[in-house]
């Protein structure tokens, strides 16, 4: 137990004391939100989780709150939340749609969103009612670049 709380907080001290890495971790073929939420698309399915910039801010992921399947989510506002050892922040749908299914597994296991959050941390899946949505989304090359401006205003 001892060697598990050195190690969050010697995670936690390197996280604030290291200039944050590129944005290498950006995935080409996702669409993303200025609210740090990204999506990927197969038809009218929508898979959607947070970004990896969003997840280093947040540090250390305790919890993700998580909607009911059948929900209605309206782009742009909140469905969920992730709470973190440093803050808790909502979850934005950048899609409308009825939530088709949720990530059980972040119920026991929320450090994926941190340790994989484009694949196995992903938050919920939703049947997209509107695909003319997506237009307004960022590409990745969009997204970077709205990352770093907005690190260099903070």
């Amino acid at each position: 137990m001892a060697s598990r709380l050195w190690a969050s907080r010697a995670a936690s001290y390197l996280r604030l004391s290291v200039c944050h890495r590129g944005f290498a971790s950006v995935v080409k073929d996702l669409k993303y939100a200025d609210t740090h939420e990204w999506v990927k698309v197969d038809g009218t399915s929508a898979t959607i989780g947070i970004t990896d910039h969003a997840q280093d801010h947040l540090g250390d992921v305790v919890y993700v709150e998580l909607p009911e399947v059948g929900a209605s989510v309206t782009q742009g506002n909140g469905f969920g939340a992730v709470e973190s050892v440093k803050a808790t922040s909502d979850v934005n749908s950048p899609v409308s749609g009825k939530v088709a299914e949720v990530n059980e597994v972040l119920n026991s296991s929320p450090g994926l969103v941190n340790a994989s959050p484009y694949e196995n941390g992903w938050v919920i899946k939703v049947e997209m009612s509107n695909m003319g949505e997506l237009d307004s989304l960022m590409d990745s090359d969009k997204y970077s670049k709205f990352c770093e401006e907005e690190d260099a205003a903070h």
